[in-house]
C-alpha cells in the first residue's frame, strides 16, 4: 500500500518534503507455538526486508511465541495482570498493567487463541523488540526497525486504533519543541508519537480478520536507529505529567493523608478549583454553611499554629501533663506548621433551625455537621487530584475562638479543623485494603 505524504519532515527528509511510505502485509505466518523461533518465521515470509525497513509486530504472536498464553479465566487473568483499576462500568474496565499500558481489560485477548485459553501481553514488549531486532540483523544482516503494535480504545474517541507498546531501532518520538513552523512561529508542545502513527498505518494491512499480524514498512529509514533506543516506553505519560491520572473508580480513593511536604509552594488556582468541588457537598435547608479561610502568607501560618501551640501547652500543663508528655503531643500539630498552604474550613450555619426539644436540637446541629465534613473530604478529594497533597488536623476544634481571633475571621466563623495542603514529600505508603462487610450490615 504506497503512501505519499507532505508532512512535517521527520528526521532527515527536512521539513516540509514530500516524501513516499510504503506499507505491505506479511501473509503466510503459520500459527505461532510457545517457543516459535519469530524471526525465522518472519523473514521467510517477509521476503526482501532491507536495512532501514520497520517491521511492525502484532503482539499477540510475540505473546504465543514466549508462552504468555494462559488457561486462567478471564477475569482472573485480567485481575493479575493489573495494577490498578482506572475506571469500570458494568463488565467494562480501564486498567493500568504492570508494564504500564493503560488499556481496556489489561490487554487479556480470548480472541484468535483455542477454547478455554486465553493471551497476555508480552511481559517486557521492548525487550520483546530487541530480542527480536537482534535475531533479524544475526539473520539478514541488516538494521530494521521493530514496532510491537496492541489495539488501544481512545478517550474521547470511537473505535480503536493500534499502538505501539514495544519498540527497538525506532525513534519513537520526534519532539519539535523550540523549532519554528512555516510562519516563524515558536512550537511550544508538538511532540510526535511516530511509532503509534506507524502502527496505525501498519494495522491497515494486518488486522484480526485477516489474520496477518505482521507488516513491513518502507520509506522511513530516517526514523531507524542504530541503537536500540528508549522503546515504547518513552511514550508512557509518566504520573506526574498526567492530567487525567485518575480514572472514575479512582478518585474517590485519590485523597490520601500527606504528612511530610516538599517547600514548593501551592497555585493558588488549584486551591480555589479545590474549594469550588467542595461547596459541591450536600446542605441542609437549601443553606450554603461552608467558609474557608485561606492562609497563603507564612505570617498568618504562623500566627495560627503559634496562638494555637501556647493554648494547647497551657491546657497540657493546666491538665498536670509532664513537659516531656506536652513535648510528644504538640509533636502531632508539626504537619500544620510544615505545610506550604493551610485551608481552614469553617462552619456558618445561619439556616440552623431552633427547638425547645434538646434531641431535635442535637440533631439539627449534626445535618450542619454533616455537611461540613462532606465539603472538606470534597475539598481534599480535588486537591488530591490535582497532585496536591493535604492532611486534616482537628486542632482548631478544640480552641475555636483563639483560631478566630488570631485569623481575624467573623465572629460567626466557626472553624472546623484545618487541613494543611502541599506537594508531598513522598508518595504514600499502598493504602491497606478493607473488606466493606465488616463496616456493613444488611437487613
Amino acid at each position: 500500500m504506497p503512501v505519499g505524504s507532505h508532512g512535517r519532515g521527520h528526521g532527515g527528509t527536512g521539513r516540509g518534503a514530500a516524501r513516499a511510505i510504503s506499507v505491505r502485509g506479511v501473509p503466510g505466518l503459520p500459527e505461532i507455538a510457545p517457543g516459535a523461533d519469530l524471526a525465522a518465521l518472519i523473514a521467510a515470509a517477509a521476503g526482501d526486508l532491507r536495512a532501514g525497513d520497520i517491521l511492525v509486530v502484532t503482539s499477540k504472536i510475540v505473546s504465543k511465541a514466549e508462552g504468555r498464553v494462559s488457561r486462567a479465566a478471564r477475569a482472573d487473568a485480567i485481575d493479575a495482570e493489573t495494577v490498578r483499576v482506572v475506571a469500570r462500568r458494568d463488565d467494562a474496565c480501564i486498567v493500568e498493567t504492570r508494564q504500564g499500558l493503560v488499556l481496556a481489560a489489561a490487554g487479556v485477548d480470548a480472541s484468535n487463541t483455542p477454547p478455554g485459553t486465553v493471551v497476555l501481553l508480552p511481559e517486557d514488549p521492548d525487550e520483546s523488540a530487541r530480542r527480536l531486532r537482534k535475531a533479524l540483523r544475526d539473520r539478514l544482516g541488516a538494521d530494521v526497525g521493530v514496532i510491537i503494535t496492541d489495539t488501544l480504545g481512545r478517550a474521547w474517541r470511537i473505535g480503536q486504533t493500534d499502538t505501539a507498546i514495544g519498540a527497538a531501532g525506532v525513534r519513537p518520538v520526534i519532539d519539535y519543541r523550540g523549532s519554528a513552523d512555516h510562519f516563524g512561529n515558536s512550537l511550544e508542545v508538538t511532540v510526535d508519537a511516530v511509532a503509534d502513527e506507524i502502527a496505525a498505518a501498519a494495522d491497515l494491512v494486518k488486522g484480526k480478520a485477516r489474520q496477518v499480524p505482521v507488516a513491513v514498512l518502507r520509506g522511513l529509514a530516517d526514523l531507524v536507529t542504530a541503537e536500540d533506543g528508549p522503546g515504547a516506553a518513552a511514550l508512557i505519560r509518566p504520573a506526574a505529567e498526567d492530567m487525567f491520572r485518575f480514572g472514575a473508580a479512582e478518585v474517590p480513593l485519590a485523597r490520601r493523608t500527606i504528612r511530610q511536604f516538599t517547600a514548593e509552594p501551592v497555585d493558588p488556582e488549584t486551591v480555589r478549583r479545590a474549594i469550588a468541588a467542595a461547596v459541591t457537598a450536600p446542605a441542609p435547608h437549601h443553606t450554603e454553611p461552608w467558609r474557608f479561610a485561606v492562609l497563603e502568607s507564612a505570617r498568618s501560618r504562623a500566627g495560627l499554629c503559634d496562638a494555637m501551640r501556647a493554648a494547647w501547652i497551657a491546657d497540657l500543663r493546666g491538665d498536670g501533663f509532664t513537659e516531656e508528655q506536652i513535648a510528644r503531643r504538640i509533636r502531632r500539630g508539626e504537619p500544620l506548621r510544615q505545610a506550604p498552604l493551610i485551608v481552614v474550613p469553617c462552619l456558618v450555619p445561619d439556616g440552623l433551625h431552633r427547638y425547645p426539644d434538646p434531641r431535635r436540637s442535637r440533631a439539627e446541629r449534626d445535618m450542619f455537621l454533616i455537611s461540613m465534613g462532606a465539603a472538606v473530604q470534597n475539598l481534599m478529594t480535588a486537591l488530591a487530584v490535582e497532585g496536591v497533597g493535604s492532611c486534616y488536623i482537628s486542632s482548631t476544634l478544640f480552641c475555636a475562638d483563639i483560631a478566630v481571633r488570631a485569623l481575624g475571621l467573623p465572629g460567626d466563623w466557626q472553624p472546623m479543623g484545618a487541613v494543611g495542603v502541599g506537594h508531598p514529600a513522598a508518595a504514600p505508603a499502598p493504602r491497606p485494603p478493607r473488606e466493606p462487610d465488616a463496616f456493613t450490615v444488611t437487613r
